[in-house]
């Protein structure tokens, strides 16, 4: 996984940086989408700290490491707005490059992932790590004698002593074979993976429309453009006229659900929590179906926003696990991109019908899309709360 680290942090902080000197408009928009690339490599990180963190505490600490996405939001428009009253976009885009280049030196002190090196027999390398895990929170590893798939084998053949027992789950003979006769990315259609891979693909295609809708129909109604509702800035008192002001406001919202979603998500589980926080969007839009004054709108639509972006978290950490290691990071990256479609798709239902004044039907669009995501999660096979990490796809 170093080498998505380091692949990730050299596409983004390049791209970003170099955008700061585009000479015209196309040289800009190929280098931002570079950077855009880049950061699609984000579940890599999402795969390696989960590795990392127990099985008891694991949901709550996979939200409190995705809030940061937030904070990065809250930020960038902190930024923006003080950048732009006094210098101008380029200066604004070199700093936000900043953080990228910050991940580029700390690549050399973050360690690969012990489940990942066993599962490549590189059992040596992961002790170490877990040597050095143990020694920095001054402790110790528990007795035993760390094995892989390719010492499973002869563990099988023997009777296993106490003093053979593995610290982490060992990888069987059938799912090495498959592993040698399928590429990663044709393994999440096996039989035992394609449920999931196709659950997973509509859920976070279903959280992503309706989180990236809502954001562009906050800006589309704060906006005043439709002309057709009231709107946010026809209240101006309420998020005034700065649009940088509107971003921060916007993105501190998303607070409060990520915050209920961490209660949750390690008491009540994974699939509980999406379909109480997805729930509780849809209760939320539901009244946006009829006209609403602006304040009540505006009120509606950030708790929308705050809980489709709790959802939209969970769903992110609970796709990771539900893979084995062998196709972790790929499963997870695989339906990350699928669910970016929905991002690229919500535009025509948040923009052209709300322009066209259809915003009751915008809104029953969301909600219709909120229910089959709610259908999805109930068919999931398990839950994941409390669950150790598989390495096999059995």
């Amino acid at each position: 996984m170093e080498g998505g680290f380091l692949t990730i942090s050299i596409v983004t902080s390049g791209a970003g940086f170099l955008s700061t000197f585009s000479p015209n408009y196309l040289s800009l928009v190929i280098l931002r989408g570079f950077v855009g690339f880049g950061l699609g490599g984000t579940s890599v990180f999402l795969s390696w700290f989960l590795e990392f963190v127990p099985a008891s505490s694991r949901g709550m600490w996979m939200i409190v490491f995705s809030t940061f996405w937030t904070f990065g939001s809250i930020f960038e428009a902190t930024l923006v707005w003080i950048v732009m009253a006094k210098l101008n976009w380029r200066w604004v885009l070199a700093l936000s490059s900043v953080p990228s280049f910050v991940l580029l030196f700390l690549y050399g002190v973050a360690p690969e992932s012990p489940r990942y090196l066993c599962m490549k027999g590189r059992t040596g390398d992961a002790l170490r790590i877990l040597e050095k895990i143990a020694s920095v929170n001054r402790t110790k590893l528990p007795a035993g004698v760390l094995i892989s798939s390719r010492s499973t084998d002869k563990a099988e053949e023997s009777t296993p002593s106490e003093d053979r027992i593995p610290l982490l789950p060992s990888l069987s003979k059938s799912s090495m074979q498959s592993k040698l006769g399928l590429s990663s990315f044709f393994m999440l259609f096996s039989s035992k993976l394609i449920k999931t891979t196709a659950l997973l693909w509509v859920l976070l295609f279903g959280d992503s429309f309706s989180y990236y809708g809502i954001i562009l129909l906050t800006s589309k109604l704060s906006s005043g453009e439709s002309g057709c509702f009231p709107t946010i800035q026809s209240s101006g008192y309420l998020l005034g006229d700065s649009l940088y002001v509107n971003a921060f406001i916007t993105s501190i919202a998303e607070l409060p659900g990520l915050f209920l979603s961490a209660l949750l998500v390690d008491r009540v589980g994974r699939k509980q929590t999406m379909s109480i926080m997805f729930g509780l969007a849809f209760i939320f839009l539901l009244p946006l179906l009829t006209r609403q004054s602006a304040v009540l709108t505006t009120c509606l639509l950030f708790g929308a926003r705050m809980n489709a972006m709790a959802t939209f978290t969970v769903a992110s950490i609970y796709a990771p696990e539900l893979y084995p290691t062998s196709v972790r990071t790929t499963g997870a990256g695989v339906a990350s991109a699928v669910g970016r479609i929905g991002g690229m798709v919500c535009p025509l239902v948040s923009v052209a019908l709300v322009n066209a004044c259809h915003q009751t039907e915008a809104i029953a669009i969301y909600l219709a899309v909120i229910v089959v995501s709610l259908v999805c999660i109930q068919l999931f096979p398990y839950d994941t709360k409390g669950r150790e990490l598989s390495d096999t796809a059995s």
